[in-house]
């Protein structure tokens, strides 16, 4: 794959008439970057320029950016539980405008001993076919003590011996490294498993066994069994590949009014606490909040107790595509003798015409992760991944976002997300937010409408001693900016000052139609987002965006 064919968005010879609203913003983006040409069209096996030891000025980076869109949680008939062919969600994702996708098949001896390398020929002949559409192969790892992973390689030789290799020699369900499991409930045991497993991974990067791989939770807080410290002690064993956690999960479509059930609720969380789950997280933490997991969506909760140790951790969001809401598809009728275990693959779906079960959006209808890149292709993704170049948004409720932290007397842009800001103690600094509203009416046939920017600032204090602190005390909400009504591109200047202590700042917004006072209390978070009542939680309606944090080092 020595070239790479550019969006058409990102292709300035194709005419705006041949784009939808969505392309010519994206376009707009692009060209206000100054990405055209050559830079960015670059081969797909391109890495982005890494600048040389003592390089950096001392204000901080400043890359010029364009944002692609995409998800990491996929499932297809690779899954034992899922429903559609590779070919039928590929076409969803270019329908609903990704430029990247991870298919994250379930751990099992059928998907390890078949399933991988049969998805891996569809795969490969999809990226021959359309190297528009940066797909990816990756696994749903089933964590020993814990719950998911996204698992994911950048292609090359060996992206799927490494995925089986790993899965058969560190999958807590193959294993039976679950805690719980009939006579496998050695805890200790397992959570030192899952840190194995993660170097072993962290290596065949080091070694050149395959050119990356990335690994994000799923889901952290379903049903409660990420601890705290688990979490820490994943990003420690291998910070340059556990980069983070989805923020939000997938399965949004669970609680649309009158669908799925009168207890239903976005994500599928509806598990209360078991006998495995950590102890110390409240009854609260078990819901989806706006849609987005509780550790995310509290402010001074869990992810920011993460990011106060200074210590980058992005979050993402996903379709985490099985069940579609109100597809007609089914799941079809094995032949005699075979199973998944014996085939690792489902047979094809069948159409009924009926709807059918499912709580789940199409890649891209609803949960959106943008990447911030300076190539296009598929290292430059996992590059933007670990950088923390991410914001996520519900609903298509952004076309586009922009940030950018600097100190007033420099001249330069500053720094952006998962990036760095070196400060004195005392200076004055601007955080400027550009703002891209959404053009379009999304797939719900609603125009998005942004009604208010959040400015989230806590103070980083370094390594915790008690790794399953869970609170960021000295997070808060510093700044909201009113802007409902406002339409296009504008940006917002927002004053800081730079104090004592190291600190970062992340931002948040939403439609406005659904906000309370947040879990810790109207003084940290007045207007965040909040469960919605059981069965009652139609996604369309309660929309928000988040951004990954800018880090500002105090000396």
């Amino acid at each position: 794959m020595s070239e790479q064919r550019l969006p058409a968005w990102a292709d300035p010879s194709v005419s705006p008439a041949d784009l939808d609203a969505q392309g010519v913003s994206r376009r707009g983006l692009l060209r206000g970057a100054g990405l055209f040409g050559a830079a960015f069209a670059l081969g797909s096996m391109a890495t982005p320029a890494v600048a040389a030891p003592g390089s950096r000025r001392f204000g901080g980076e400043d890359p010029r950016l364009a944002y692609l869109v995409g998800d990491h949680h996929i499932h297809s008939v690779y899954s034992h539980d899922a429903k559609y062919t590779f070919s039928q969600l590929a076409a969803a994702g270019a329908k609903y405008g990704l430029d990247w996708m991870v298919f994250t098949e379930h751990s099992n001896f059928g998907h390890a001993d078949f399933g991988a390398a049969l998805e891996h020929k569809e795969i490969l002949k999809a990226r021959a076919d359309n190297p528009r559409q940066l797909i990816f192969q990756g696994l749903e790892w089933y964590i020993p003590a814990a719950e998911h992973c996204t698992v994911f390689t950048a292609p090359g030789p060996h992206e799927v011996d490494v995925l089986t290799e790993f899965e058969s020699a560190y999958d807590g369900k193959l294993l039976g490294y679950t805690d719980g499991a009939p006579d496998n409930a050695n805890t200790a045991r397992n959570e030192a498993h899952a840190v194995k497993a993660i170097q072993w991974l962290a290596e065949q990067r080091r070694t050149g066994y395959v050119d990356d791989v990335l690994v994000l939770a799923n889901h952290p807080l379903r049903l409660g069994i990420d601890s705290p410290h688990e979490l820490r002690n994943w990003r420690d064993a291998a910070p340059e590949i556990v980069i983070g956690m989805e923020g939000a999960p997938g399965a949004q479509g669970a609680a649309i009014p009158g669908w799925r059930g009168t207890a239903s609720i976005r994500g599928e969380y509806e598990n209360k606490p078991s006998a495995n789950s950590w102890p110390g997280y409240p009854a609260e933490a078990y819901l989806t909040h706006g849609g987005f997991d509780w550790s995310t969506a509290t402010v001074g909760g869990l992810w920011d107790a993460m990011l106060a140790e200074g210590k980058p951790f992005s979050i993402t969001t996903n379709s985490d595509a099985h069940r579609i809401v109100f597809d007609t598809w089914r799941n079809g009728d094995w032949a005699a003798g075979q199973n998944f275990d014996n085939t690792g693959k489902l047979p094809d779906p069948v159409n009924t015409t009926t709807p059918q079960p499912g709580s789940d959006f199409w890649p891209g209808q609803f949960s959106r992760t943008h990447v911030g890149v300076t190539r296009y292709g598929y290292r430059a993704v996992m590059a933007g991944l670990r950088a923390g170049r991410v914001w996520l948004d519900h609903g298509h409720l952004l076309d586009g976002l922009d940030v950018r932290l600097k100190r007033d007397r420099d001249h330069g842009r500053g720094v952006t997300l998962g990036g760095r800001l070196r400060v004195r103690k005392g200076e004055r600094l601007t955080l400027t937010v550009t703002v891209t509203t959404a053009s379009r009416a999304n797939p719900r046939g609603i125009l998005p409408e942004l009604a208010h920017v959040d400015v989230i600032r806590g103070a980083v204090r370094g390594p915790v001693t008690d790794r399953d602190a869970w609170k960021a005390p000295d997070t808060k909400v510093t700044h909201t900016k009113d802007v409902t009504g406002r339409k296009g591109t504008y940006t917002l200047r927002i004053p800081l000052t730079a104090g004592e202590e190291s600190f970062y700042v992340r931002l948040r917004g939403s439609d406005g139609k659904r906000n309370g006072t947040g879990y810790l209390g109207a003084s940290t978070d007045p207007h965040g987002p909040i469960p919605h009542t059981p069965g009652d939680g139609d996604p369309w309606e309660d929309t928000w965006f988040y951004s990954n944090p800018v880090f500002v080092d105090v000396s």
